[in-house]
């Protein structure tokens, strides 16, 4: 099941790679910015940037660091984050191919993990945590940003469902408690955690999967036709002829720290 969760996401990605360069919500956004600004980097500072995608944080870190390691499942992801980055005038960004799980590196090695909107996309994310944790260095911390669910079973839900229907590769989104709950056990101090608001364009949103229209007008219907508690949680906007424009999420960054 694993093995094919992970062809689903290298489908996915490799058919879209450029949108994920070009997406405004992912070349940009306010938790880009906190990440890089509490990342406490150096010019000496070695970091490995976990499911890069379109190589936004690689992107960011290479001018603050001594090398940025930028590791994607999906070969096509990896080489329009090279285009991007290379563009970019950075030279100091090494780009491989290889799984969140089974990180092809010795233990000990980065200063900084981090890893940005994707970890809904990995079938066991407790194998990430540890894995992330094993080729850290004493001391040093993982910056993950990811989608998260609702506290509440009837939320989480309704969250989890729309991103699986909008996005076949989409694993799971997690709760706040939960990716507490594993750092935790996994032997990770938490530092830090910040929530973000997070509103979704629907058009964009489903375009960017490259959902077919049908299948868009569906999940539309369906989210419109939710009850009314979902639509004030998730704050859907609808337009004057009642088509959907908008809804809300929310993304958590968290800090977290190996011990010396």
């Amino acid at each position: 099941m694993s093995n094919e969760i992970k062809g689903q996401v290298q489908k996915q990605f490799a058919s879209n790679a450029y949108k994920y360069v070009t997406s405004a919500r992912h070349a940009k956004g306010e938790d880009l910015a906190w990440l890089v600004a509490s990342s406490e980097v150096n010019a000496s500072m070695n970091v490995l940037d976990i499911a890069t995608g379109g190589g936004h944080v690689a992107n960011a870190l290479a001018p603050l660091v001594n090398q940025v390691t930028a590791l994607d499942l999906t070969e096509e992801m990896l080489q329009v984050a090279q285009q991007f980055i290379h563009g970019n005038g950075h030279t100091n960004v090494d780009f491989v191919a290889g799984d969140a799980e089974q990180l092809p590196f010795s233990d000990n090695t980065f200063d900084r993990v981090t890893s940005r909107i994707a970890a809904h996309h990995f079938p066991d994310v407790v194998a990430f945590v540890n894995e992330s944790l094993r080729v850290l260095k004493p001391g040093g911390k993982l910056l993950l940003i990811d989608n998260v669910a609702p506290e509440s079973d009837v939320y989480d839900r309704f969250y989890n469902d729309i991103e699986k229907w909008r996005d076949p590769s989409h694993g799971r989104a997690w709760r706040k408690s939960e990716w507490i709950s594993m750092l935790d056990k996994a032997g990770f101090r938490i530092d830090a955690m910040v929530t973000f608001e997070k509103p979704f364009q629907f058009t964009d949103w489903c375009e960017r999967a490259a959902l077919p229209a049908q299948a868009m007008r569906e999940l539309e219907v369906s989210m419109l036709h939710a009850e009314d508690q979902i639509h004030k949680y998730f704050k859907l906007e609808k337009s004057e002829d009642g088509s959907l424009l908008s809804f809300e999420g929310e993304s958590v960054y968290i800090q977290a720290r190996k011990p010396q």
